[in-house]
């Protein structure tokens, strides 16, 4: 009993460090939560198409209203400015949406099993890696905040959402209990996971729920209490690039 929890606790540590990494180097390299340029839907600046233009130059961040006709940026009366250090006279909050599709890496280190063929509900540590697509949608709050010297520095303020599909490889435990006795041996046997996930993202802070389900890739797939059956997955690591 006390080997069998060591084993389990060596296995969350494994995968609490491999999601760990991955998160990092996912928020390192391509850094989504930042408001970078490109084309923006927004209400807070009038714009007559409901788009807008982002420009950022070094500590300010320059917004451009689109034109309904031609769907190009208004330099001459649509530009808006929003600087890193604002006056004494306070500048008001801006909100950007961005819808785009999305194609990442997740790992999903927790699953949960509900109880099966006599077996309990199931609690599994095992790594695993996917490959995510779906649609993505990023909201942006730009506001500004009096600081010490009574001036207005700017935040920014990120949200993501996003819903779709996944598949991947990872691992699982075989033995006697979840193969009904068809089995003597222990081993960790390969899974294809597969299904959906919904993902939500704080400004470098990601985490989701899935729903999906795992087919054992080798001859006692036959015998195994969970092949094909459902399970609730914590996803993380997922990049909101």
């Amino acid at each position: 009993m006390r080997s069998g929890f060591f084993s389990f606790s060596i296995r969350i540590t494994q995968v609490i460090a491999f999601a760990v990494t991955v998160t990092g180097c996912s928020i390192l390299e391509m850094p989504k939560y930042s408001l970078s340029d490109g084309y923006y839907r927004s209400k807070s600046f009038h714009s007559p198409s409901g788009k807008v233009f982002i420009d950022n130059s070094e500590d300010t961040i320059y917004v451009y209203t689109v034109s309904r006709t031609t769907g190009l940026p208004d330099t001459v009366r649509g530009k808006h400015t929003l600087p890193q250090v604002a006056s004494r006279i306070p500048i008001k909050s801006g909100y950007f949406r961005q819808g785009s599709t999305d194609v990442d890496f997740i790992t999903i280190p927790f699953k949960y099993r509900p109880g099966k063929e006599g077996m309990p509900r199931q609690f599994n540590a095992n790594l695993n890696g996917a490959v995510y697509q779906g649609y993505r949608n990023d909201i942006y709050r730009l506001s500004f905040k009096k600081n010490a010297l009574t001036k207005y520095q700017r935040q920014t303020l990120h949200y993501g959402m996003s819903y779709g599909i996944f598949t991947g490889l990872g691992g699982t435990a075989m033995n006697p209990w979840v193969t009904n006795n068809n089995i003597s041996s222990e081993y960790d046997g390969v899974v294809w996971s597969k299904g959906i996930a919904a993902i939500f993202g704080l400004n470098s802070f990601t985490a989701g729920v899935t729903l999906g389900f795992d087919n054992l890739l080798d001859r006692n797939k036959k015998f195994w209490i969970y092949q094909k059956k459902p399970w609730i997955g914590l996803a993380l690591g997922l990049n909101l690039n």
